[in-house]
């Protein structure tokens, strides 16, 4: 059976070939600053099962501190240039899309495919991790068909994955940290106290008021927290377990889906959700750094209105 493992195991032989790559980068006087920072990262995710909470913190706490310290710089890998990409669009033109387009085809496939299939009575893939293991593979066979239709050397998807990996830094690693926090969040019982402070003080002995609360509290929380995944199961364990599914008898897919949608409508107005908002001002030399979220903002607060509507609309149609 293909497990969860598996998307481990690939996203940690790309971070270690980004560190070796790092190292290796004679051009960059920082490369070893980068190597011991993608090489940290390769570890989680190769071995972070078996370090332990003591090794994990050591690691992130390694992390941490390379970052601090201004270890890392943007490398120069080897890649293609300006004139020699043109050339290649104005042959491929079109063609060029076929491996981005493969990696729809391929998680559709696997999900609806692969998921259901047995071998000798045991399920392929695991069926809670479908998804990802199917973008997992999908990767895997976009990355194949690109090398195959640009005759590239089997070196440049890490060398272009290194160049970009290095242009964002280490906010290419908030996703993970802030998932993280809000598990250890939920774990410490916060959403607890989030839901008795919410069932003490806030209005919510109305269905309206209680998908309200939910939906705003997604988007605010996730600003402060700067990711919907770490948000989500502090305010779903806090309000939409307890007040929108087990007392208004709210549908759990429709309350789940709608609320992490709030929470990105969070994402849109923050600077914490850096590698978002921040980087893309900074790759373009935008003199407003917070120009993205200036712009996103009015689109943010009509799609906020637009779930809480859609979410008193729909989770609750018995």
């Amino acid at each position: 059976m293909i497990k969860l493992a598996f998307v481990y195991l690939v996203a940690g032989l790309m971070f270690a070939g980004f560190s070796l790559l790092s190292a290796l980068d004679r051009g960059n006087s920082k490369r070893f600053g980068n190597a011991a920072f993608w090489g940290l990262t390769a570890v989680s995710f190769l071995a972070g099962d078996k370090l332990g909470d003591l090794g994990n913190g050591i690691v992130v706490l390694g992390l941490a501190l390379l970052a601090a310290q201004g270890l890392l710089d943007l490398g120069q890998p080897a890649t293609t240039s300006a004139g020699e990409r043109i050339e290649l669009s104005e042959r491929f033109g079109n063609r060029l899309f076929a491996p981005a387009l493969m990696l729809p085809i391929v998680v559709a496939l696997g999900v609806l495919v692969l998921k259901p299939a047995q071998i000798a009575g045991v399920p392929l893939m695991d069926p809670k991790q479908a998804t990802l293991v199917s973008l997992a593979l999908a990767v895997i066979v976009g990355l194949t068909s690109a090398l195959v239709l640009l005759r590239q050397p089997l070196i440049s998807p890490l060398q272009e994955g290194r160049r970009l990996a290095d242009t964002i830094g280490w906010a290419m690693l908030l996703p993970q940290f802030l998932a993280a926090l809000g598990v250890v969040f939920a774990l410490a019982g916060v959403g607890k106290e989030i839901g008795l402070l919410v069932t003490t003080y806030l209005p919510v002995d109305t269905r309206f008021a209680a998908v309200a609360v939910y939906c705003v509290g997604m988007a605010g929380f996730t600003m402060l927290m700067g990711n919907a995944f770490a948000a989500f199961p502090v305010l779903t364990g806090g309000v939409a377990l307890p007040i929108l599914i087990h007392h208004f008898g709210g549908n759990p897919a429709v309350i789940a889906s709608i609320g992490m949608l709030s929470g990105f409508c969070g994402t849109l107005m923050t600077p914490l959700a850096a590698n978002f908002n921040l980087v893309p001002p900074a790759l373009l030399e935008i003199p407003d750094r917070y120009a993205v979220i200036k712009a996103q903002v009015p689109t943010a607060l009509i799609m906020l209105i637009v779930n809480t509507v859609l979410m008193y609309v729909l989770a609750f149609r018995h």
